[in-house]
């Protein structure tokens, strides 16, 4: 076995049907006392059930949470913690809602408790991502690292098919770069290839029926693996291409990592074949760049950018962007072919064994 290094993320985790009940104790363990509660508007109902429960200790509720993180809504955030004394973020939602915890974290330190409500994963991740003047930067600090994470499959049980699916799709799109990571290890490596058969088999049954518990309860543990994943080593042209695409063109996050992620894998497929095998063998022994799309499409997933808003004439600029300042990949960057992978992800072309 080659050497590497590995670092385990100091998150706790309280997971079960009726979780969000221990929400109380959970903030007195971290201390705190005033929580200011974070959630995009369309989900206002989920965080006042969550102010009702912590009573005395809930100091405000921000309901402007908004995906790829502007730059304008964090700075504004960040300044009503201030104004209510928050001495801690709740963040009830998915994604967009824990990167506005992570934003408020990196300039106040402020200690969040994460309650996802979607199967993405970033919850358990010490990356943030703020989006300004068109373009998306993302970095680690171990700051933004919720504290807690409460998983309660109770509270997916009115999760829409489309946003099920679209989100575990993301956390999938997690697992299988952390396979092929510039310092992947065998620890990581295992928790991937878990996370990818799990999502796999649970999200056809999510979808069929979002009130089945036993099957979100999978498809949050395949989350939860995928964020640990995706947070404990580096990411390559798949993240890097949705970056661009979602900072410069604002699409939406999870369709568009649903969307590239089979192009993305069949453009690193013969750079990496151990990877790949791994990811086929989660997905119940296909090949592993079909495999993905199928699966994608069998959730009634969008299976182009086109159908989430990405003009054609935008493609040479996306290109150029994710060339221009790439991660680390398998195989090397190319412009010519990475422009041919936005364009087959453009018009949802299912990849075949012969791309490259």
């Amino acid at each position: 076995m080659k050497a590497f290094s590995y670092q385990n993320l100091p998150t706790r985790v309280v997971f079960g049907n009726g979780a969000l009940a221990s929400l109380n104790a959970e903030i007195e363990r971290l201390g705190a006392s005033s929580a200011l509660v974070l959630c995009t508007p369309q989900q206002r109902d989920s965080a006042e059930y969550v102010a009702r429960l912590l009573g005395s200790r809930a100091a405000a509720i921000y309901d402007k949470a908004a995906m790829h993180v502007p730059i304008e809504t964090a700075e504004d955030a960040r300044q009503v913690a201030r104004q209510v004394g928050a001495d801690c973020c709740v963040a009830i939602g998915g994604g967009s809602t824990v990167g506005l915890g992570k934003a408020i974290a990196m300039t106040s330190s402020l200690p969040i408790l994460a309650i996802p409500t979607t199967f993405a994963g970033s919850e358990m991740t010490p990356i943030y991502g703020i989006t300004e003047g068109g373009l998306k930067r993302t970095g680690r600090d171990p700051r933004v690292l919720p504290k807690t994470v409460i998983y309660d499959p109770v509270l997916t049980a009115t999760l829409p098919p489309l946003i099920a699916a679209t989100s575990g799709m993301n956390a999938i799109a997690h697992a299988v770069e952390a396979l092929y990571a510039q310092d992947a290890n065998p620890i990581i490596s295992l928790m991937a290839e878990e996370s990818i058969r799990a999502l796999a088999s649970s999200l056809p049954r999510v979808v069929r029926n979002p009130a089945d518990t036993d099957a979100s309860s999978d498809a949050l543990y395949g989350a939860w693996l995928a964020g640990a994943c995706l947070g404990a080593v580096g990411m390559a042209i798949h993240h890097k291409l949705c970056h661009t695409l979602g900072g410069t063109f604002n699409l939406p996050h999870a369709e568009m990592h649903t969307i590239v992620l089979p192009h993305s894998v069949a453009y690193n497929r013969r750079a990496t074949q151990e990877a790949m095998a791994r990811v086929g063998r989660a997905l119940g022994g296909v090949e592993a760049a079909t495999g993905l799309f199928d699966l994608a499409k069998s959730l009634g997933a969008p299976m182009s950018l086109a159908e989430i808003g990405m003009p054609d004439d935008g493609l040479e600029k996306a290109a150029r962007l994710a060339t221009e300042n790439p991660y680390y990949n398998p195989r090397p960057i190319e412009r010519e072919a990475i422009l041919e992978l936005l364009r087959s992800a453009q018009a949802g072309r299912r990849p075949t064994v012969a791309d490259i």
